[in-house]
């Protein structure tokens, strides 16, 4: 039986088992983004538990997982931006990149009393801008409106900045797009799990983070597409913008402003990053992970932790690009 067909749901108790030891088998040991890092521990959960693989995972950011990839000190890497070419050059062992699910990123607030913010294209420029400061001037109640962001370096930043660059003038003459950026404004958070816990400190608050990390007294807000239509991040809208995606020759593709009316705009895919050679023995237990995590049972269960799966020409992709991960 494959691995693939051996993922089943974990219980609470499993999620504790992920980098515990398991029968005799070695360890995978990888480190990169915090976006996908509910998801992964689910998935790695599973496999512990069931006594099928180990794979230890720390979720220090897209920059700092690519940088150990490049550095040759993990068996794979996780970035919610492509590897760019001057760091896959650095890669003597090659380089295999595919994508391995989607997720939206989710302008999340903390206001008892705003039920339900809509914010244009040019709203949510603003914010990040420092134009808007009051919640008064969103008209969705009063007070002042605390900023944050990330203050590591993030694929999560860099699909968001990217939007915010297709969306605003302004923003793209001023700040730009990147992994790390020079905000503005704001209260610099690390991890998606920084930046969630200054919103849930912090009434009055609103900053970006992913739709599975908007918990407890957080609300995502509506944001306007490219089509004039106000769309909560959820399964239907990242799925139709995910259908704008189209992938290259290395598996990269992004699309920082979907068309649809249904597209949420803010969404992207998070990739691993896996050595072409190299890998020894280890080889094909990081190819029967990846097969595990793209099949449907895995896929499956993105929805549920607030990801989107891969569907038709994006999965068929991914799936092919496993088979080159050699030893």
């Amino acid at each position: 039986m494959t691995l693939a067909r051996r993922l089943a749901p974990a219980s609470a108790s499993a999620l504790l088992l992920a980098g515990a030891a398991v029968g005799a088998a070695p360890a995978l040991n990888g480190a990169g983004a915090t976006f996908p890092a509910p998801l992964y521990q689910r998935w790695f959960a599973d496999l512990a538990a069931r006594g099928v693989a180990r794979v230890n995972y720390q979720s220090v950011g897209s920059g700092a997982g690519i940088r150990q990839f490049v550095a040759g000190t993990v068996d794979f890497a996780a970035s919610d931006e492509p590897i760019q070419a001057d760091e896959a050059a650095r890669v003597s062992r090659g380089v295999v990149q595919l994508p391995i699910v989607g997720g939206t990123i989710a302008i999340a607030y903390n206001k008892a009393d705003c039920k339900g913010l809509k914010l244009t294209q040019k709203q949510l420029a603003d914010i990040f801008l420092g134009r808007i400061r009051s919640w008064e001037q969103l008209k969705c109640g009063k007070g002042k409106l605390t900023v944050a962001h990330r203050s590591d370096g993030s694929g999560t930043t860099f699909a968001f900045t990217n939007s915010l660059s297709a969306f605003s003038a302004d923003w793209k003459s001023k700040v730009g797009e990147g992994k790390s950026v020079r905000w503005p404004v704001g209260i610099g958070g690390k991890g998606n799990e920084g930046v969630a816990g200054i919103l849930l400190n912090t009434p009055g608050a609103i900053g970006y983070l992913n739709q599975a990390y908007v918990k407890g007294a957080l609300r995502p807000a509506a944001l306007q597409n490219r089509a004039g239509q106000f769309v909560l991040p959820n399964l239907r809208s990242g799925t139709a913008a995910l259908n704008n995606i189209r992938l290259n020759a290395q598996l990269a593709g992004e699309d920082p402003n979907p068309a649809g009316a249904g597209s949420y705009p803010i969404t992207t895919l998070t990739w691993l990053l896996a050595y072409q050679r190299g890998n020894g023995a280890k080889a094909a237990e990081l190819r029967e992970v990846f097969r595990a995590m793209l099949s449907p049972r895995a896929q499956g269960l993105a929805d549920d932790l607030g990801y989107v799966p891969l569907r038709d020409e994006l999965l068929r992709k991914a799936r092919a690009a496993v088979a080159r991960i050699g030893s």
